[in-house]
């Protein structure tokens, strides 16, 4: 194939990756017409049909496929060795992606970095706040924030936050109604906010742990949401127990507006880690963005 139509293979990888050419063309700036048409050029020039259509979605046919597990990794080592030239620049450039979810990004990530943005004005940041797992080689991030027991087993994984427990808490109103839970199970009879897992679609049920004996509790209530945030009004204002984050709380509790209860069932667990596979230690850009998260640096 001609050197002029590689890239054409690029915007193929992009639709192969996002599976949807709205996604593709978004993230390459271009129209998705452009992008659709372009595709439609490449596949009659190779005489092989590389994409399956449908109205609802897009996914690689066998040739697609083989095509795309061998481009992906070139790519990204082309990437790479770019990136890595930015070495010889004066200060690092280039742009980080990062997935994270937005308590990470808001207790540890954005506080730490956001002196990184003013010091290094050539470098681009750019954050994916998510609440479930993802694959970061796959979806072409730079790195993931989760906590560390999330942290996939072949990744590097730096600590950059301390250990962080969760906390039952309500409104002094609330337990004016209702007599406080002395144990887990007891919260089943409670109304209590329930959280929906972004990957999964289920509901995330309760983490407790006592002198070795760990459990796990289906609560139930009027309210379900999809992050922390959405938790602390609706507990100030009597609606239910939330499980939350302590940091997100503590001035509340401090303060009486919320009542912590089964503090003795809420043990810290291993708090934000940064993982990443190997080869993007060279780039200088992640190199400042890892210092800077790293804990015991603010």
């Amino acid at each position: 194939m001609a050197r002029q139509d590689f890239n054409d293979l690029l915007w193929f990888l992009a639709v192969a990756e996002e599976r949807s050419f709205t996604r593709a063309a978004a993230k390459l700036g271009i129209t998705q017409s452009t992008l659709s048409h372009t595709i439609k050029q490449l596949e009659a020039r190779m005489g092989i049909r590389l994409l399956n259509r449908t109205t609802r979605s897009v996914a690689t046919t066998e040739a697609g496929e083989r095509l795309r597990l061998s481009l992906g990794p070139r790519v990204a080592e082309i990437d790479a060795e770019i990136a890595a030239l930015m070495e010889f620049r004066d200060k690092p450039a280039g742009t980080i992606r990062l997935t994270l979810s937005d308590h990470a990004c808001a207790s540890v990530v954005w506080p730490k970095l956001r002196p990184v943005l003013s010091a290094y004005p050539d470098i681009r940041l750019e954050l994916s706040l998510d609440g479930g797992l993802r694959n970061i080689v796959e979806d072409g991030f730079d790195a993931g924030v989760r906590l560390g027991e999330s942290v996939e087993k072949d990744m590097i994984a730096v600590r950059i936050g301390p250990d962080w427990r969760m906390v039952a808490v309500a409104a002094p109103a609330y337990f004016a109604r209702r007599a406080a839970p002395a144990h887990p199970q007891e919260l089943v009879g409670h109304d209590c906010m329930n959280m929906r897992q972004a990957r999964s679609g289920g509901l995330y049920a309760w983490e407790f742990e006592k002198d070795g004996q760990e459990l796990r509790v289906r609560v139930d209530g009027q309210l379900t949401v999809n992050t922390s945030y959405a938790m602390i009004d609706p507990a100030l204002r009597g609606y239910g127990i939330a499980f939350v984050p302590e940091d997100l709380v503590a001035q509340h509790i401090a303060a009486g507006d919320l009542v912590q209860v089964l503090g003795d069932w809420c043990p810290k667990f291993p708090g934000y880690f940064i993982y990443y596979p190997s080869r993007r230690q060279s780039l200088p850009a992640f190199r400042v963005i890892v210092d800077a998260l790293r804990q015991g640096e603010a």
